[in-house]
């Protein structure tokens, strides 16, 4: 990686040679992450979970393959309620129980999070949309208004560009340099914001998190079985669909938000046209799934 530069400045602005003799800008750490709580769940993994707003509607919010709450969170800017974000096994705090795991045991612990908290909204990203598919189509009546962001597929292989990146991050993590975690890291911000201060921001942000948490290397076999043995039975859904999602995006490939929107009987399609939505989108995105899960 040729831009990088590690560690990042202590102020997550970039470094800029000066030829004044000004005085360096003071360092400025990253927030504390907010507290977060071990919850058990009906088969026996517990799960890390955090809960933010009041009321009701309730909406559970499923993160991405190597996410993790903060990465999820501006997701559900605006959005009304109780927003109840968690860690799959295997990411954050949560139990990572011996493998191989499916996406039948990611299903699980949606669906106990989702039910202990009465939750009758879902939002899933990529890996997390897959999941919640998978609860649909096991139980199509579970939930009112659900919002798939750049949904995994949900047969077949994955894509070869979503492979490599996985197993990059995890060599990286065996190294347990920060640097090396750094460079795997770095693809998810777009080449326009890696040098800016948001840029450093989330860069030290997912360093610290996965060098204090890690990342289970069971979640390599999710994808030896199909995350939804039969997607015709995704039709039963009754509810309404937001499916978001976007063009060029090596990793999550247009056609499988097209199939999703065809297949489910009251869905809307919402495509953007560069990846990297919440970077180059991000107000506009909040506002397509703050209105959807607010009416």
């Amino acid at each position: 990686m040729r831009d990088l530069r590690w560690p990042p400045p202590p102020d997550g602005g970039p470094r800029v040679l000066r030829t004044d003799r000004a005085r360096p800008r003071a360092g400025r750490p990253t927030l504390p992450a907010p507290p977060t709580e071990p919850v058990e769940t009906p088969h026996g993994v517990r799960l890390e979970q955090l809960i933010t707003g009041a009321g009701d509607p309730v909406t559970v919010f499923a993160h991405g393959l190597a996410s993790d709450i903060s990465g999820t969170r501006p997701l559900g800017s605006g959005v009304p309620g109780r927003r109840v974000f968690f860690h799959f096994r295997g990411h954050g705090r949560s139990d990572a129980p011996p493998g191989p795991w499916s996406f039948a045991d990611l299903a699980a612990d949606l669906r106990a999070v989702a039910d202990r908290c009465g939750a009758t909204r879902a939002l899933g990203v990529s890996m997390g949309a897959a999941a919640l598919c998978r609860l649909l189509a096991e139980t199509p009546d579970r939930f009112e208004r659900i919002v798939l962001y750049l949904p995994a597929p949900l047969s077949g292989p994955r894509p070869r560009a979503a492979g490599e990146r996985f197993e990059r991050l995890l060599a990286a993590l065996r190294s347990g340099h920060a640097a090396e975690i750094a460079e795997a890291v770095e693809p998810e911000i777009p080449p326009s914001a890696r040098d800016t201060p948001a840029g450093w921001s989330h860069l030290r942000r997912r360093v610290d998190q996965l060098q204090s948490d890690g990342l289970a290397e069971q979640l390599g076999t999710l994808w030896d079985e199909p995350a939804v043995p039969d997607d015709e039975a995704l039709r039963r859904f009754r509810g309404r669909a937001l499916i978001i999602g976007c063009a060029g995006d090596p990793v999550h490939p247009l056609d499988v938000a097209r199939r999703l929107a065809d297949l489910f009987p009251h869905a809307e399609l919402d495509i953007h046209d560069r990846p990297a939505v919440l970077w180059n989108d991000r107000a506009t995105l909040r506002d397509s799934i703050s209105g959807f899960l607010r009416a």
